[in-house]
């Protein structure tokens, strides 16, 4: 029998998560064990800090609920979740490049037509997203779904609002049969981040930026078609150099140019002025399974 010294630890600790099943968690499992090992070894992890670090992830769980995903959060200050999208969507060049889901998506939104103003009567600047969905090739998808989510003129999700349970700033918009699709809403306001948890704690005691830019989610999940989750950011906007989640990308920042009151994208008019963007998504085939 081995038994445990300094040298030997991280030998036996691989080989026994080598015994995990399916093959792929025992190749992620003992990795992973060799790698916090290392970091322990390099940085000469004291058990203060050990202990320090298991408080912070138990405070992350604690704080963490349908509504609020903290360890996504961390995930997203942390540049990984950046870097996992990266490397899980290598689109082509002509496609639409993807971003973070971030820790404000919830599943459930409400279905609307066209031009449908989803601030349901908000205060903040009226904002027309307008444009189309095709693929690489140029043709329309038609009837793609886009699941549309966004802070409000302050800044806020519904979820940061303890009185708030309906959806608020969110909606799923239909391509019409030429691709094209029309979204209505407010002009959101680039946010902090939520400091009031964990994460927000560490952020802190750096000198890191806790704020993003103003921006617009977009999830485009369509059959044949590369899932793309991504946003839309006001050109101009404050922090997109120094976007916290490291989501800013050139390809997806977009002028919200002003408008006076007449007509509106959408095909009606409106009463009094108006921001509108102009984007067009471009998807990439799904492959085909071997």
């Amino acid at each position: 029998m081995a038994f445990v010294n300094e040298d030997n630890l991280t030998d036996l600790a691989v080989r026994r998560w080598a015994t995990a099943r399916p093959d792929r968690l025992a190749e992620l499992m003992t990795a992973l064990v060799r790698h916090v090992h290392e970091f322990a070894r390099e940085v000469r992890l004291t058990e203060e800090e050990w202990a320090a670090a298991m408080e912070w992830l138990a405070a992350t769980g604690r704080i963490s609920d349908d509504k609020r995903q903290e360890f996504i959060l961390g995930s997203d200050v942390l540049g990984l979740s950046t870097l996992v999208v990266q490397l899980n969507n290598r689109f082509s060049e002509k496609a639409t490049p993807a971003t973070v889901l971030g820790p404000f998506h919830i599943d459930g939104s409400p279905t609307v037509g066209s031009g449908h103003d989803m601030s349901d009567g908000l205060p903040g600047t009226p904002l027309f997203v307008s444009g189309t969905v095709t693929d690489t090739e140029g043709r329309p998808v038609p009837g793609a779904v886009l699941d549309v989510w966004q802070a409000d003129a302050e800044g806020t999700y519904e979820a940061q609002l303890p009185d708030v349970d309906e959806a608020r700033l969110r909606a799923k918009y239909r391509t019409g049969e030429d691709g094209t699709y029309c979204v209505r809403t407010i002009a959101p306001r680039g946010y902090s981040i939520p400091m009031d948890g964990p994460v927000g704690e560490l952020i802190r005691r750096t000198g890191i930026s806790h704020y993003r830019p103003a921006h617009i989610h977009f999830l485009i999940d369509e059959p044949g078609y590369a899932r793309l989750i991504t946003h839309l950011f006001q050109q101009g906007a404050d922090y997109l150099e120094s976007d916290v989640v490291f989501g800013t990308k050139d390809a997806l920042i977009v002028p919200f140019t002003e408008h006076g009151a007449g007509p509106a994208p959408d095909g009606g008019r409106i009463d009094e002025p108006y921001l509108h963007a102009e984007f067009d998504f471009v998807l990439d085939r799904r492959p085909e399974a071997p």
